[in-house]
C-alpha cells in the first residue's frame, strides 16, 4: 500500500486539530504570515519580514512615485525614462549650439542619432509664436516640413555615395530651424510685413539656417565639393518657413 504524506494546514501553522489518526505530518520552517499582522495593519512590513526570514534576503526598497519614472528612483539598475525614450540632453545642447555658431567645427558623432525631441520642440514653439501673432499655421508648418524633408532626403541620397537616413535628415533640418523661430518671436513685437523690414528680417534667418544645415550635411556626408548644390534645395526649404512666418 503506497504511503502518502498529507499536509495538515492546522498543524503547519502551529495549531492542533485533536484528531491526527496516527498520520505523520511534514514539519515546515515557514511561520504563519497571518500571525505577524494585527487587524490588517503592517501588511507590507510583515510580507517583507516573512520573505527575509524565509529566504535570507530582504526585498529591495522601491520608491513608488511618478517622479521616480523620470529619474533613477525605480527598480535597481533601471534606466531613466528619458534614456529609454532616446532623449539625450547633452546632444540637444550640442546641436543647438552648433546651429547658433555655424562657424565652429562640428563634431560628427552627435549626428549619429536621429534625435527628434529638439526639432519637435522648435516646431511647436514656432507654431505658438505664429498663433500669438494671429496666424494659425500649424498645418502648413507640418506639411511643408514633411514634404521638404522627404524631398531633401531623396536629393541627398542621389548626390552622396553613403546616403543618409530620413530621420537624421529631419533631425538636422529641424535643429537648423532655430533662426526661423527667432524670427517668429520678433514678429510678436514688430510687424514684419512693413516694406523693406520684411525682406531684411527674412533674408538673415534664411541665410543662417541654410549655411548651418548645409555645413552639417556636407560634413556628415563628406560632400565638401558639392556645398552649393546641397545648399540650394535647403535654402528653398527654409524660404518657405520664412514666408509662413512673415506673411
Amino acid at each position: 500500500m503506497a504511503h502518502s504524506v498529507l499536509f495538515d494546514q492546522d498543524q503547519m501553522y502551529g495549531t492542533t486539530s485533536g484528531h491526527n489518526d496516527g498520520l505523520e505530518f511534514y514539519q515546515t520552517q515557514y511561520a504563519n504570515p497571518a500571525a505577524s499582522t494585527t487587524g490588517g495593519v503592517g501588511v507590507h512590513g510583515s510580507a517583507d519580514e516573512f520573505y527575509a526570514s524565509s529566504y535570507g534576503t530582504a526585498l529591495p526598497i522601491v520608491e513608488r512615485s511618478w517622479l521616480a519614472a523620470f529619474g533613477t528612483g525605480g527598480f535597481p539598475n533601471e534606466a531613466p525614462l528619458v534614456e529609454e525614450l532616446g532623449i539625450n540632453f547633452q546632444h540637444i545642447k550640442s546641436k543647438t549650439l552648433a546651429v547658433l555658431n555655424p562657424f565652429k567645427p562640428i563634431d560628427t558623432e552627435i549626428y549619429d542619432d536621429a534625435d527628434m525631441s529638439g526639432p519637435l520642440l522648435f516646431i511647436l514653439v514656432l507654431g505658438t509664436f505664429l498663433l500669438l501673432s494671429g496666424k494659425s499655421q500649424f498645418g502648413y508648418i507640418y506639411g511643408v516640413g514633411l514634404l521638404g524633408t522627404v524631398g531633401i532626403w531623396a536629393i541627398l541620397n542621389l548626390m552622396s555615395q553613403g546616403g543618409i537616413e530620413v530621420m537624421r535628415t529631419a533631425s538636422i533640418l529641424g535643429y537648423c530651424l532655430l533662426p526661423i523661430v527667432f524670427l517668429g518671436s520678433i514678429g510678436l513685437a514688430v510687424d514684419l510685413k512693413s516694406g523693406q523690414l520684411a525682406a531684411i528680417a527674412a533674408l538673415i534667418p534664411i541665410a543662417w539656417c541654410t549655411y548651418s544645415s548645409a555645413t552639417m550635411f556636407v560634413t556628415v556626408l563628406s560632400m565638401s565639393e558639392q556645398r552649393l548644390l546641397v545648399a540650394y534645395p535647403i535654402g528653398l526649404f527654409y524660404t518657405s518657413f520664412a514666408l509662413l512666418t512673415v506673411f
